[in-house]
């Protein structure tokens, strides 16, 4: 098991260590790691602890790791990797193609799976059940439809909802504001907000009766117009203030804030995506290749970016905590020194 590497290129080499050292499960299934101490084999996800680098052997997938003498680690089980890729990309082009409404043990069964085993495959994969992901298909394709029909109830036909009722229980918990107000920029919507000091500089923050809408830096009362141009805008008050300390405080401790609610808007995709980003640990930060596969689409990492950039939420939605995969900070709204010092404190707390 001590021959040459099966990847010869010092860049795809230095792109696979770095791949490997991430735990980055977007690259499951196109490579594996042979550990040379131990003579098994790994996903790049795989959670177990590293190996030292000089015992790291890079093959093009199972069948090579094999034939060179290793054998599948029991935790990450490599040679399910392939398959699973396959699987998967093809549940998510039956749910995209049929709307969501294919059953459970109907997805599993096309894909070649038991429907308990596929459920945890895909939860694995993906971040949400099979179900969740179609309710939040079904609900994207609603609110993308409220963007651009006349009434809601046009938009609820259009989405495919049998009727209202059905809709409104798809979306308790998800929309926020009332649908209406995403067809008119927040109309009748009553939003409160106030600029507070913080150590990053003057931040904005925001919030309808559900939860907090939009936190920024270096932004007033006209940008909130922009975004809400039809909602009520009133100064923060004295529940307000509360709401707003707790705001202050999440960004200057990290890892806190994590009971404040939240209502923001985005295409399923987008809700996906920043799910993905709640769920980062303060003090690690993951690439738009990582964040879009757990988003449920491992190829459109130019999307993840895009959903990433269309965060309303800093830092509770914690988008600063994505880089580029060479390690590279990559762009933030509010400048790279905001996002150089959030990451710099997360890391000193986790430390």
């Amino acid at each position: 098991m001590q021959g040459s590497m099966m990847f010869d290129s010092p860049e795809q080499l230095a792109a696979m260590r770095a791949a490997f050292a991430r735990r980055d499960a977007a690259q499951d299934g196109r490579f594996v790691v042979g550990v040379t101490s131990t003579g098994i084999y790994c996903r790049p996800s795989c959670p177990a602890r590293r190996p030292r680098p000089e015992h790291c052997r890079f093959l093009p997938g199972p069948a090579e790791a094999e034939d060179a003498g290793f054998r599948p680690c029991k935790r990450c089980r490599p040679h399910e990797a392939a398959r699973e890729e396959v699987a998967l990309a093809r549940a998510l082009e039956i749910l995209h193609a049929d709307a969501g409404r294919v059953p459970l043990a109907a997805l599993a069964r096309r894909v070649g799976y038991s429907s308990a085993h596929f459920q945890r495959v895909f939860k694995r994969r993906v971040g949400l059940s099979p179900a969740a992901y179609a309710r939040a298909l079904h609900a994207g394709r609603a609110q993308d439809r409220l963007a651009t029909s006349a009434t809601v109830t046009d938009a609820i036909y259009e989405a495919g909802f049998s009727g209202p009722s059905r809709f409104y229980a798809n979306m308790e918990g998800r929309l926020g504001m009332a649908p209406s107000a995403w067809i008119k920029g927040g109309a009748g919507v009553t939003i409160r907000w106030a600029v507070a000091a913080t150590s990053l500089g003057p931040m904005l923050v925001a919030a309808t009766d559900k939860g907090v809408c939009r936190i920024s830096f270096d932004e007033g009362e006209e940008d909130l117009r922009a975004i809400f141009p039809q909602a009520r805008l009133l100064a923060g008050d004295d529940d307000f203030a509360a709401l707003l300390a707790s705001v202050v405080a999440a960004v200057e401790q990290p890892d806190t804030g994590h009971d404040i609610p939240l209502d923001v808007r985005g295409t399923a995709f987008q809700e996906r995506v920043w799910q993905a980003l709640r769920r980062i640990p303060a003090g690690e930060t993951r690439s738009y290749a990582q964040i879009a596969a757990a988003a449920g689409n491992p190829r459109a990492v130019r999307a993840a970016g895009s959903a990433n950039g269309a965060n309303h939420v800093a830092v509770l939605i914690p988008c600063h905590r994505v880089v580029r995969s060479d390690g590279a900070l990559g762009g933030y709204a509010y400048g790279e020194g905001i996002k150089r010092e959030l990451l710099r404190r997360e890391k000193a707390w986790q430390d």
